[in-house]
């Protein structure tokens, strides 16, 4: 049975949909307007990396050789190190890491692949700073969720060394959004609906072809990529974008461990503040990291 708060959560969601003529700048406002403040224990650290802003977040008690690379969600559109730093903030802690956000190029100022481009660089400059990608991590949710497997991707084909392990949050992988839970769960998801990703899709694209690898990681080969951890709501349209990724890095050969979260929604881990099941599942991808790095 669905907890009081996330029933709670996806009535307000309803209530609050944007309609469809919303511009990309005035979503981009909305979502910086709304972001959770981070946690005052969290020590926040601006830093340029490659020419670009990102921050560091860091935990009571993180250990500073292990870091995990956040990539935000947004639809390649929106989102900033703003709107994602109480999340990152609660990764931090959970893994016993710091956490680099950086602030990627966003579209239509930048569409792809500069924010495969952007994310690529900024673990290069990790991994020139620790020297051992086996202390690395990288995650994102929802569009960051898919920029982690293009990213590894990238990294694997430039022969870059690998991170340990790599966590996606209800990915979004396949831009050409055909996969069946786009219309299976569309009467469950409050929170995506098919106008608004198509928008997002073809912003970021800009013409590119939907189905290139670095666009749409669940086209893509994933041989010789690390350890995955996929997290997805059953009440999101994205669902089915998580499960084909999980079968193709199987398929390929990949450590991938995919869990679909019963009535949860979109990234409903940026909720914490509000949310017992989105504490339960950052204490989940902590513990995951942890392990995979002990």
């Amino acid at each position: 049975m669905a907890s009081a708060e996330i029933t709670k959560l996806k009535g307000l969601l309803r209530a609050k949909a944007l309609p469809a003529e919303t511009t990309i700048a005035e979503r981009r406002a909305l979502m910086e307007k709304l972001a959770f403040r981070v946690a005052d224990d969290i020590a926040v650290e601006a830093v340029t990396v490659n020419g670009r802003a990102a921050e560091w977040l860091c935990a009571p008690g993180a250990d500073a050789t292990r870091v995990l690379l956040y990539l935000h969600g947004g639809g390649y559109v929106m989102g900033s190190p703003n709107t994602h730093r109480a999340l990152a903030g609660e990764l931090s802690r959970a893994a016993q890491a710091r956490v680099l956000l950086p602030d990627y190029r966003l579209a239509p100022e930048a569409p792809f692949p500069a924010a495969v481009d952007d994310a690529r660089a900024a673990y290069e400059w990790l991994l020139a700073q620790s020297g051992e990608g086996q202390r690395l991590a990288i995650a994102g949710d929802s569009a960051g969720g898919g920029l982690t497997v293009a990213t590894l991707i990238a990294l694997r084909d430039h022969g870059v060394a690998l991170p340990r392990c790599a966590v996606c949050l209800s990915p979004w992988s396949d831009l050409a959004c055909s996969n069946a839970s786009y219309h299976t769960r569309a009467a469950a998801d409050p929170m995506i609906t098919s106008a608004d990703i198509s928008l997002m899709s073809r912003t970021y694209l800009n013409g590119a072809d939907a189905h290139a690898p670095l666009a749409s990681p669940n086209r893509a080969s994933l041989a010789g990529l690390p350890p995955l951890l996929i997290h997805v709501g059953r009440d999101e349209v994205l669902l089915d974008d998580a499960v084909v990724l999980h079968e193709a890095a199987r398929s390929a050969g990949v450590d991938s461990t995919l869990e679909i979260w019963d009535d949860m929604i979109h990234v409903w881990h940026a909720f914490h503040p509000m949310l017992p099941e989105g504490r339960q599942a950052i204490a989940r991808i902590g513990e995951y990291l942890r392990w995979q790095w002990a």
